[in-house]
């Protein structure tokens, strides 16, 4: 038992060992139209292991049109470079529930799986299905399929990889397919619900390269650390000039309470310096009236009086 608990301990210790040496990786979209945009984060022991790995993300992600939420993007990472781990787009799919709410009952279907070659040579499968208000026949069905055929056949051959992957995730080629096929029989949508990119072709060299989104990365971390900076600075800013106007307050407080009690010292010497004997008793009096204190008495009492 205690050699068996040995052996786990080491075991053990062998597995937290092999999870330190792992590292993240950051998985970046392809150079176009992407940018090498940062899409996640895989963790991995080597390099090796990282490349082939598939990444998906909803369109809604990437261009933040939140009406293509229901759409998966495809990403096969190809390289490692340092820390960052480059793909590049090997199709998309549509979520089944919201692919199934396309087809009701009583409504006709044609599902077809037709594989096109780009102009730049990129080998792909596109997966589609026309929906018709109401059920095709057979013979219909046939006439619609060569009808798709052949229009994909013509958009690819004349058209990139990029701009073909463009015009699907937009819907742009689902309209074309749809008024081709409506030339025919009535049409309610179609719905590219897959593409595959089966065998990649000559990629293009425009966009920025990597070197130049580093740059671009660190002069926007800059910027945001400076934008932190100075309103962190504008805070301590605010919070000094409150507290001199609070000061201020303060001492204006103190010079009121300063002159307050200078005015009642000087209508105290005031009173002190009056002489009440060389008043007459009717003035003595009226000045009793005015602080509301007795008026009889001998002109002595009314002297002591107002001395009090």
């Amino acid at each position: 038992m205690a050699a068996k608990s040995a052996k786990s301990r080491t075991a053990a210790r062998k597995l937290r060992d092999k999870w330190k040496s792992k590292r993240w990786y950051s998985i970046r979209a392809p150079r176009n139209p992407h940018s090498f945009k940062v899409i996640g984060e895989t963790l991995s022991e080597n390099p090796e292991n990282v490349v082939g790995r598939i990444h998906e993300v909803t369109q809604n992600e990437m261009d933040g049109d939140f009406t293509k939420m229901h759409i998966k993007l495809k990403f096969r990472v190809t390289e490692v470079l340092n820390q960052d781990a480059i793909t590049e787009f090997i199709g998309h799919e549509v979520q089944r529930d919201h692919f199934r709410r396309q087809v009701r009952r009583n409504r006709g279907k044609v599902d077809m799986v037709i594989d096109v070659v780009s102009e730049d040579g990129f080998y792909v499968r596109l997966k589609l299905v026309v929906i018709s208000p109401n059920r095709i026949k057979s013979s219909m069905k046939t006439v619609i399929r060569n009808i798709v055929k052949d229009r994909l056949y013509k958009v690819a051959s004349t058209t990139t990889w990029l701009k073909l992957q463009a015009s699907i995730l937009d819907g742009n080629l689902e309209n074309e397919v749809k008024d081709s096929c409506s030339s025919i029989y009535s049409v309610r949508s179609v719905v590219f619900h897959k593409s595959e990119l089966r065998q990649s072709g000559v990629f293009s060299d425009e966009g920025p390269t990597l070197d130049e989104i580093y740059a671009q990365e660190e002069r926007e971390k800059a910027a945001a650390k400076e934008v932190e900076d100075t309103s962190s600075t504008d805070d301590v800013l605010v919070a000094a000039e409150a507290g001199e106007a609070i000061s201020e307050l303060a001492e204006d407080d103190n010079s009121d309470e300063e002159t307050e009690s200078e005015d009642d010292s000087e209508e105290l010497d005031s009173t002190e310096s009056v002489d009440y004997s060389s008043m007459t008793v009717a003035e003595l009096k009226e000045i009793l009236k005015e602080k509301g204190l007795p008026v009889s008495g001998k002109k002595a009492d009314l002297i002591e009086r107002l001395s009090e």
